[in-house]
């Protein structure tokens, strides 16, 4: 079809609150993360109702998936298998720093099987095909001189034979997985080379996460290891989730279902792997830059020829293509899914129409001559025929939606109306890298409306809504009371339009959050939802909305301060923009205040200032009329936003100075807000 017994055991039923709040890009400041910190989790137990069995409804929709879609087509299972070395033993857990391991494929140990549909009846079959190819995992010769680490993180880690040692392009998420497999798989089964460069594909946690798992702080600042990446990877990597970080990783922890138990009614895949490892998140600036389509890097001996793909799936991202291997490397914007134009994690929208046209460049480029083609995610594809043919239908797909996506809004429809009509056509949706275990048909349509025309529709109706709670109210109210419309509502989840019940008991919830009955009726209609959904980030969303409607929101440990690496590579400028987001306008209402801020060391001077509750900054050298000034070093403003010391202790320690009125600066901190990373988000 075009896309539109809970009896695991203990251990795969505890929930961990996983990196994923910075899937995206890592920082402490939310959050995944997207890609959203080097964090354990908290143990969330499963108690509370248990979850349901699918219906007939949902066992029906699931079968028309598995009759539309050719199951006894089996080349990702021998693609995913080809070129197995060794793998990590059995039950494969990587130890963590904490109670928590960084890595425990064992918990899925339930997703068996090969290409035939054995799929339980709450999972869609399609996703279930995936989650079985994810859970292969070991060290993969691609060619002879390049290999791939798979199955031990969301992301796979590729590496290069140099001249003089390896070459490693995204190092995983964190550090515990990454020195593991080095030290258990590449070293015994390929040799101990040196490692003389990483690369970074692009500006996503999952492709630089894990670097000083592999590499010294000494190697990195004598030169011995170059670290390469696109050109802006910096300010992205470390920006893109710092002004709404918090809001993004709470969303991340519905996306990548890490609250929910391991099995086969919680979470069974993340979509564009088993799901994100836990454990210290590192980040090494780049010393050399890909800077523009065409030009040549020469990597210990090894040429590689640059494509540039900037705001594709990442802000930053560049593809390459190595001549000597007849290997192109297509990053994150060629992987056997429909990716996300828009990470439900929040983020900005992505540009399918400049992404397709990325696609063009590299079947214009290197189409002839390329024999393989791996990526930071999934397993490479082999043979020239196969190769273009995969990227001409990942062309077409990302340009068939932003161009029919374009087509109907200039004919009037609204982004709803657009997502509801939109299919890709069966030429497209047959294809199993075509299909939605990440982003959706659905979602990336009204993204692309989003990212041309904004989120008002054009209907005046929608330009200034009630919020939902007191519409939710007013339309309890016009249908004639809550027991009224629960009485309805459990009609039309008999009747399988679990859709409409979501979206009728949603207005109950929010007008009386207290109704049990209600919040249960909401529960199970997100349940079938996401016993329903290909995509992995929807399951795991709609899984989660309905287990925190029965359980409530069970505050675990909140997301720990961003790494030491983050915070250094964080422009001053950054973290004083975080601080005016959380600036309280209520308590800020009718003052004033002026800062000189002096970093001795880095030689940077602000003047901050707040006047119509709202914080501004200039990068003059310091002003004569402000209430203080403020004299430290960067590093020690780096501990203070790590939480290792305040400016009390460091004035305290005559590390920092205050000169003026200290009071003052007290007041303002008090007008800033800290964030609770725990919100509501399925009730108010």
């Amino acid at each position: 079809m075009s896309q539109s017994d809970d009896g695991a055991k203990t251990g795969a039923r505890r929930a961990f609150l996983k990196n994923v709040a910075v899937a995206g890009a890592a920082t402490g400041l939310s959050g995944v993360v997207g890609e959203t910190f080097a964090q354990t989790g908290a143990a969330l137990s499963a108690t509370g109702p248990a979850p349901k069995p699918a219906t007939s409804t949902t066992i029906a929709l699931n079968k028309q998936y598995a009759e539309f879609l050719s199951f006894a087509d089996a080349q990702d299972f021998e693609d995913a298998k080809r070129g197995l070395i060794a793998t990590l033993p059995e039950p494969v857990v990587i130890k963590g720093q904490g109670e928590f391991p960084a890595w425990d494929l064992q918990q899925f140990a339930f997703v068996k099987g090969g290409p035939e549909n054995n799929a339980p009846s709450t999972v869609n079959p399609s996703l279930w095909r995936n989650a079985k190819l994810n859970m292969n995992h070991g060290l993969y010769t691609v060619v002879d001189g390049i290999w791939q680490v798979r199955g031990y993180d969301l992301s796979v880690m590729s590496i290069i034979r140099g001249d003089r040692g390896y070459i490693v392009v995204d190092p995983f998420i964190t550090t515990e997985v990454a020195s593991t497999v080095w030290k258990q798989l590449v070293i015994p089964h390929l040799g101990d080379k040196p490692i003389t460069h990483v690369i970074y594909t692009h500006s996503h946690v999952d492709d630089y996460g894990g670097v000083r798992g592999l590499v010294s702080d000494d190697d990195l600042k004598s030169g011995k290891v170059q670290i390469v990446a696109p050109v802006g990877f910096t300010e992205a990597a470390v920006g893109e989730n710092i002004i709404a970080g918090n809001a993004m990783g709470r969303r991340a922890s519905y996306m990548y279902g890490s609250l929910l138990p391991r099995s086969p009614t919680g979470i069974v895949d993340g979509g564009l792997g088993k799901t994100t490892s836990v454990g210290t998140i590192t980040l090494a600036v780049p010393t050399m830059f890909a800077e523009k389509t065409g030009q040549k890097l020469t990597l210990d001996g090894v040429d590689i020829v640059v494509l540039m793909a900037p705001e594709s799936e990442a802000p930053s991202e560049f593809m390459f293509y190595l001549p000597k291997f007849k290997a192109f490397c297509a990053a994150e914007d060629a992987t056997h899914t429909l990716h996300n134009l828009y990470t439900l994690r929040g983020a900005k929208v992505r540009d399918a129409l400049l992404w397709s046209k990325y696609l063009q460049a590299t079947l214009d480029m290197f189409g002839g001559d390329m024999q393989v083609l791996f990526a930071s995610h999934y397993w490479p594809t082999w043979g020239n025929d196969r190769i273009n043919s995969f990227l001409r239908a990942q062309r077409d797909m990302y340009r068939y939606l932003h161009d029919q996506v374009m087509r109907m809004a200039n004919m009037g429809q609204t982004p709803l109306e657009i997502g509801q009509a939109i299919r890709l056509p069966d030429s497209l949706a047959k294809h199993w890298y075509c299909r939605s275990y990440y982003g959706t048909v659905y979602h990336d349509a009204v993204a692309q409306y989003n990212l041309r025309l904004g989120f008002f529709d054009g209907v005046p109706a929608n330009l200034h809504r009630l919020e939902p709670t007191e519409s939710g109210k007013r339309y309890v109210e016009y249908m004639g009371g809550a027991a009224a419309v629960l009485r309805k509502a459990h009609d039309s989840y008999n009747q399988g339009d679990y859709r409409w019940v979501a979206e009728v008991v949603n207005h109950v919830v929010f007008a009386d959050p207290q109704n049990t009955a209600a919040k249960q009726l909401l529960a199970d209609a997100y349940e079938q939802l996401g016993y329903q959904s290909e995509s992995a980030p929807w399951r795991n969303f709609y899984l989660t909305g309905a287990m925190e409607l029965r359980n409530g929101v069970r505050k675990g440990q909140a997301p720990a301060p961003q790494s030491p690496d983050t915070i250094q590579a964080m422009p001053l400028d950054m973290f004083l923009d975080y601080l005016g987001i959380r600036l309280n306008a209520e308590r800020a209402n009718g003052k004033t205040a002026t800062f000189n801020l002096v970093l001795t060391d880095t030689k940077e001077n602000r003047v901050l200032g707040v006047e119509n509750s709202a914080l501004h900054y200039s990068k003059e050298k310091t002003s004569s009329s402000v209430d203080a000034t403020v004299t430290m070093t960067r590093a020690d403003l780096n501990s203070i936003m790590m939480g290792q010391t305040n400016m009390q202790k460091l004035v305290m320690a005559g590390s920092a100075k205050i000169d003026g009125n200290n009071q003052k600066l007290g007041e303002f901190v008090s007008w800033l807000d800290n964030f609770d990373f725990w919100f509501n988000i399925v009730t108010p």
